[in-house]
């Protein structure tokens, strides 16, 4: 295995934890709970776990979820809908709960791509991830 070295790119905007709650599971991409989601289910997860407390929970009401993410009544059911099924999260009027990572999901598998390229051999260049920015967030400054 190639090994490689890791430096921080801007020093002065490392992370850190801030006094306010939220995290984002590394499972959600490695165990493959993303794929198959549409754009406005992966935008309303990502909503809902940046606002939501320790224990997953949100009360933010549709009318401001639309608001913040720019969706149409429709968009968000559609989004709501599949979170729950994927069992992403639980909803009952008006609270959202983002549920814990189960296992991984049924006939979820290492995408090819992850398993045969190290980040030294293959860096996606900017319009790719502009493009790939587009496609699941939409255009920016709406």
């Amino acid at each position: 295995m190639m090994k490689y070295e890791r430096s921080v790119i801007r020093a002065e905007r490392v992370r850190r934890v801030p006094s306010h709650f939220s995290w984002l599971d590394q499972r959600l991409v490695r165990d493959g709970w993303l794929r198959g989601l549409s754009h406005t289910a992966r935008s309303l997860y990502l909503f809902l776990a940046t606002v939501a407390d320790r224990q997953g929970l949100s009360w933010y009401g549709d009318g401001r979820v639309m608001v913040e993410l720019g969706m149409s009544l429709a968009e968000l059911d559609g989004a709501r809908t599949e979170l729950v099924v994927a069992d992403l999260i639980a909803y009952q009027v008006p609270l959202y709960q983002v549920l814990e990572l189960r296992a991984r999901p049924a006939g979820a598998g290492v995408p090819t791509q992850v398993q045969r390229t190290s980040p030294k051999e293959r860096t996606a260049t900017a319009a790719e991830v502009s493009a790939l920015i587009r496609a699941t967030f939409g255009a920016v400054g709406r």
